[in-house]
């Protein structure tokens, strides 16, 4: 783990799956009152066209992906009181409910670790260099930007 200011920081890109009881427990070192977690899984259609997702492949840019993470982290540890953050993301071959992503924030009080939790998701899905490629039954396709994840991030841009 890594401290910025007084926030525990763990980034992890990985090919591995996580253990999510294991890194809850990890956040809670310090006793902090609240844990958030999110934990994504890859979806088993494609909202679009309905088709089955059979697999996601995920590619990003190391050191430029850990360090737009963290900037993330340190953007929200200037707006909500927490404590320690980890943030896990998996690459290479993904499959239907397959853990994909882990965001856990903890901090003395709920509400700052459901904001920095949700802040931190919102960004990481529009910041952060990673590129999907989603196989079915019928192609292989790059996974487009979703304008709906861009119109998540406008209320973190509102908000002072």
């Amino acid at each position: 783990m890594k401290k910025i200011e007084s926030v525990l920081i763990k980034i992890k890109i990985q090919k591995n799956d996580f253990d999510v009881s294991k890194e809850t427990k990890q956040l809670n070192i310090n006793q902090p009152g609240a844990i958030v977690n999110f934990i994504g899984i890859v979806r088993g259609l494609d909202d679009k066209t309905n088709e089955k997702i059979y697999s996601m492949t995920l590619e990003h840019y190391p050191g430029m992906t850990e360090t737009e993470i963290e900037t993330i982290i340190y953007d929200a540890s200037k707006r909500w009181k927490i404590s320690a953050v980890t943030v896990i993301h998996r690459i290479g071959k993904l499959f239907s409910s397959d853990q994909i992503v882990f965001v856990g924030v903890a901090s003395k009080h709920r509400q700052n670790a459901f904001n920095a939790c949700n802040y931190i998701m919102d960004w990481l899905k529009t910041k952060a260099p990673f590129w999907k490629i989603e196989e079915s039954s019928k192609e292989k396709k790059w996974v487009k930007f979703n304008a709906s994840d861009n119109d998540a991030i406008k209320k973190w841009t509102e908000i002072k």
